[in-house]
């Protein structure tokens, strides 16, 4: 296109003398008018590069995806003007696909309307949604200026003229998408998030956290509103990737009704599809979907669409007047639209739901119910009942050694009360997963199998001490080391293993909180026994006999220690309520999930 010989010389003088060093944040207000860099050279006469649209004709508020792309450049410029007067004003205004690749500009008095590149980082590719305003001129042209290098441009590269419809036809040849065109229903842009509004009064609602807002960031959202014959249905997320959701008779993935929004090269292409098993979803050939739109913007992904209450001429599709749990997930995918599989547990509905009967809000777990129940036994288990066992036993036979309960020393009945409880409390709870999973799990990596090696020692562990020998037998020593070897073990182990188990996609805690929860524990036990170590060192200092017949590996049992009776106390009370805490504080994370 080629430029008057005044404006040339303007843009020339401007150039040369103004103190301007090219754009290469994209802030390109001063060239709104001409369009032109100032980069002290001459623009390049035959581009390189294109613009294409994915229509022919608009409506005032349309949305216009406009493409441009070509070989590696370095910035952009681009503006719809009138296409009977293109030096006039730019018309309109554009929405943003990719934050990183392109911002907004505001050329003369009209908000949003031009885009330009944020950085030099090259590029070959740019989308960008074009709205038309309510006063748009019968033909729109669309225009881009492309940097290659610095001095090596193209200035107002002519793209599409798109026309209303009452407009004659448009003079220059059009570069309209063959997706478009060929389309079988015609997508659309969304221009703003889902919200709230009509959950549980007019629509079915899934949201992820429970009644979390649509608008925000970190909200997962799946909507199912009926209108006569048919279901609008929205879903949103923070994906950059992927969302999905499915309709099952059950809780296991298999036989399954799915619907995905897939980002493939920044568009959002909706379909349905079969799962079969935990093999990746068969998309089908048919779509059955009208109405579709969607939206892709900072990584948080929407789209909605709507398809008939029953579809008998499609094979896969469920009726949607019938109860069924609903899956709800997210993942990533290829640049081409390939999904990989969900890096953490799917939403799953506790129970079966009718979508297109009462209007309810409800929320989901990430977490089976099983799998809930597993990590919360075994946290009481090993976090609560052994650690205090262990206290009693180790630090407290002097306190209790003269207390009696059920015949025995109190500070025996507790202590085999409490491992007692530990043992039945694992053994419950080391089933749960194997019920839930049918079977041995492959993806849980070495969890299931510390998970079993703690298991064989719980069992170990009652069963030696049912053959303790007497106190003074001579092999009591050797049981002494046997046993506290074995129970230290296992209680490492089972620290280790619950570790790993908190980032597992079945139980997927809230992170970092987890592992601080269990670092806090760790350190919470550990400071407690190095003080009842400490204060048993210093009365044992004090004492100037020890009597030789109640000396016993590993222990520190001497008449002085029934002196730190209170303090004893004391610690365990302390100790005990914040175990209490911990186990608070993980049973509720495991609530939320």
């Amino acid at each position: 296109m080629e430029l008057p010989g005044l404006a040339f010389a303007v843009w020339a003088f401007i150039c040369l003398y103004a103190p301007v060093d090219g754009y290469p944040s994209g802030k390109v207000r001063e060239a709104c008018t001409s369009m032109i860099p100032c980069h002290g050279s001459s623009p390049q006469l035959s581009p390189e590069h294109t613009i294409t649209v994915n229509g022919t004709e608009f409506k005032p508020g349309d949305n216009i995806e406009v493409h441009l792309f070509g070989p590696d450049f370095e910035g952009f410029f681009i503006q719809a003007r009138d296409a009977e007067h293109l030096d006039s004003p730019a018309v309109g205004s554009f929405v943003l696909v990719d934050r990183r690749l392109s911002q907004l500009l505001t050329c003369g008095r009209t908000k949003n309307s031009a885009v330009s590149h944020t950085s030099k980082a090259k590029k070959k590719y740019v989308k960008v949604y074009w709205i038309a305003p309510g006063d748009a001129p019968k033909r729109v042209q669309f225009l881009a200026t492309v940097v290659k290098k610095y001095r090596t441009f193209w200035v107002k590269i002519p793209g599409p003229i798109v026309s209303q419809p009452n407009a004659l036809s448009p003079t220059t040849p059009l570069h309209a998408t063959s997706e478009a065109i060929s389309a079988s229903h015609p997508i659309s842009y969304l221009s703003k998030p889902f919200n709230a509004s009509g959950c549980g009064s007019m629509k079915f609602c899934i949201r992820n956290p429970s009644n979390c807002d649509p608008e925000s960031a970190s909200c997962f959202f799946l909507s199912f509103q009926q209108e006569k014959s048919s279901v609008f249905i929205e879903m949103s997320g923070p994906s950059e990737g992927y969302l999905a959701f499915a309709l099952s008779h059950d809780q296991w993935m298999g036989g399954d009704d799915a619907y995905l929004c897939v980002n493939e090269n920044h568009h959002v292409h909706v379909s349905t599809a079969y799962l079969k098993g935990r093999s990746p979803p068969v998309l089908d050939s048919e779509n059955a979907l009208e109405d579709v739109s969607w939206r892709l913007v900072d990584g948080f992904l929407q789209c909605s669409f709507r398809r008939s209450i029953r579809l008998p001429t499609y094979k896969g599709r469920f009726n949607l007047d019938a109860s069924y749990y609903i899956f709800l997930a997210d993942g990533e995918a290829s640049e081409g639209g390939r999904i990989y599989k969900h890096r953490r547990q799917p939403l799953i509905t506790n129970g079966i739901y009718n979508v297109t009967g009462l209007p309810q809000d409800i929320g989901g777990s990430r977490s089976p119910r099983l799998i809930k129940a597993h990590g919360a036994l075994m946290f009481v288990a090993w976090i609560t009942t052994v650690s205090i066992g262990v206290i009693v036993a180790r630090f407290f036979k002097p306190v209790w050694s003269h207390s009696f309960l059920f015949g025995k020393e109190m500070w025996f009945q507790v202590h085999r009360m409490l491992m007692l409880t530990t043992v039945v409390l694992t053994s419950i709870s080391f089933v749960l997963p194997f019920i839930y999973r049918g079977g041995w799990s492959k993806q849980a990596g070495f969890h299931p199998y510390l998970g079993c090696t703690v298991m064989a020692l719980t069992i170990f562990q009652p069963l030696m001490a049912g053959f303790r020998p007497s106190r003074h037998a001579p092999r009591r020593q050797l049981f002494n080391w046997f046993h506290w070897s074995t129970g230290t073990t296992a209680r490492i182990l089972a620290v280790v293993t619950m570790f790993l188990g908190m980032d597992l996609p079945a139980l997927d805690l809230p992170d970092p909180w987890d592992t601080y929860t269990m670092i806090g524990f760790v350190a919470w036990h550990v400071g407690t026994d190095l003080l009842l170590e400490i204060h048993s060192y210093c009365l044992v200092r004090k004492v100037e006999v020890i009597e030789d017949d109640r000396v016993q590996i590993l222990q520190s049992l001497t008449s002085a220690e029934a002196e730190g009776r209170l303090f004893k106390q004391i610690v365990l009370t302390i100790y005990a309520c914040g175990n209490a805490v911990f186990l608070i504080a993980f049973l509720a994370a495991v609530n939320q999930i």
